[in-house]
């Protein structure tokens, strides 16, 4: 747990660090963190437990002296079974209940952090709004990420809306007290265009600016917005991993109702947009000729107006083109939201069972490989964990694009290590080694043995 929560602050460093930050919000962050890395600390800590517990026993031959007075393996894992199938259903209520809450609170905290500061507000290669201004920075360097590269800054008219004032420089600087209301944006070699609004209409046709250069360039920004967040104020609640069961399938409906009615709406605008009068219509709106909705109707047209007609078919074609793709992408990314939502539903099932399947993987490999203690157990250990945990995340991800069921792409990493827990059980069981490489190498020699051929003499 510890090592996965220093994992989790080096992943959020750049919401956190110049934040100057209380002990308080510090706790605060990681204690909401614990809930959300119990599903992968739980297994990997059942998984190198089970390891090194029977590891030990098999190490001092404590396995031995079991078998000689009657003990099965299966009989000295039976407590550790029951203690861990009693852990395995607490943790689909611990999944159900805790871990959206820390969800929830982790990430509305982190959202709230990172509007503190003004130097944490603005982003590498994004337009960020910070009071009167858009900013927009290439790079950010410095300890307290004050220091700026390529900035690009649109400045807002009350009186107007719209751009007509943009501030180019090469470098910048953030200066003043990080709790100060009021920041110095310094700029340096840079350039500054004004955009003119004229009241003539003919004037404006020319579209007439200012521009000047600048060596050093200076704008005070009021961030008192920034410094007065409320760390706990919660924006966030809709996200996927913030819901239970109930909630999840509430959502379900209501994004697959939604689904269904915006793809019959859809049909059905399409249908009138395509239909044969429609296209009718288009093309006697084009050419301002009159004539029946026949066949023979574009042939009867002049050659001008048959150009312009088929122009006009062009441009409407690119435009469903887009509009396609457009809707394309909309279904898809709502598709995706609804299968978010019910792998969320698995995965609070699949945390139980995959601890259940890792004990009977430790514990069989423990007392195979003979070794306790924190090296090879360890490595063991963390090598069968990443396997199943990649697996899980390829087969997730393979399901939310539709490549895979949905049950599929929540269930495979376990499905693919209950085998090996059946496997590792029997042998350990029937006092056999992970593998018999004698025996292997003998089964593959049969394989590629080459069978005498019969012959037969003559008569």
């Amino acid at each position: 747990m510890f090592i996965l929560i220093l994992q989790a602050i080096w992943l959020y460093i750049k919401d956190l660090a110049g934040k100057d930050l209380d002990y308080i919000t510090i706790a605060k962050f990681m204690m909401y963190t614990i809930p959300v890395i119990v599903p992968l600390a739980l297994p990997l800590s059942i998984l190198l437990a089970s390891i090194m517990v029977f590891g030990n026993f098999a190490e001092h031959y404590e396995f031995a002296a079991m078998k000689s007075n009657g003990i099965s393996l299966q009989r000295a894992m039976r407590s550790l079974t029951i203690v861990i199938a009693t852990l395995s259903i607490t943790s689909f209520f611990f999944a159900n209940s805790v871990i959206p809450w820390g969800h929830f609170k982790q990430l509305n905290l982190r959202n709230n952090i990172r509007n503190m500061k003004p130097s944490m507000a603005i982003g590498e290669g994004t337009f960020n709004e910070i009071g009167e201004i858009n900013i927009k920075v290439n790079k950010k360097s410095g300890e307290r990420r004050e220091f700026l590269e390529g900035v690009i800054i649109h400045k807002k008219n009350p009186k107007k809306p719209g751009n007509y004032t943009v501030v180019k420089s090469k470098k910048g600087e953030l200066k003043s007290s990080l709790k100060s209301n009021i920041i110095q944006l310094v700029l340096t070699d840079g350039n500054y265009y004004d955009e003119l609004y004229p009241e003539n209409a003919q004037k404006r046709r020319s579209a007439p600016f200012v521009k000047s250069y600048f060596d050093t360039y200076t704008i005070n920004i009021d961030v008192s917005g920034l410094n007065d967040v409320d760390m706990d104020e919660a924006k966030v609640s809709d996200n996927h991993r913030m819901l239970k069961i109930k909630e999840l399938n509430t959502s379900i409906d209501s994004f697959t109702n939604n689904y269904n009615n915006n793809i019959a709406t859809y049909r059905q605008v399409q249908l009138r947009k395509w239909s044969p009068e429609s296209l009718t219509s288009v093309v006697k709106d084009s050419t301002s000729e009159k004539g029946n909705a026949s066949v023979d109707f574009f042939k009867n047209l002049k050659p001008f107006n048959q150009r312009r007609a088929l122009e006009s078919a062009v441009t409407k074609v690119k435009s469903q083109k887009s509009s396609l793709r457009n809707r394309s992408f909309q279904m898809g990314e709502e598709r995706k939201r609804i299968t978010k939502h019910k792998i969320e539903i698995h995965k609070k099932f699949v945390l139980g069972v995959a601890c259940i399947i890792l004990f009977f993987i430790g514990a069989p490999l423990g007392a195979i490989i003979r070794k306790g203690g924190m090296g090879l157990p360890m490595v063991i250990a963390v090598i069968f964990f990443l396997a199943y945990h990649f697996i899980g995340i390829f087969a997730e991800k393979s399901a939310a694009e539709g490549a895979l069921p949905v049950w599929l792409g929540a269930w495979l990493g376990t499905l693919i290590i209950f085998p090996i827990g059946i496997f590792l059980t029997y042998r350990a069981t029937t006092d056999q080694g992970f593998l018999n490489f004698s025996e292997l190498k003998e089964t593959i020699g049969k394989w590629f043995k080459k069978t005498p051929k019969n012959t037969t003499s003559a008569a």
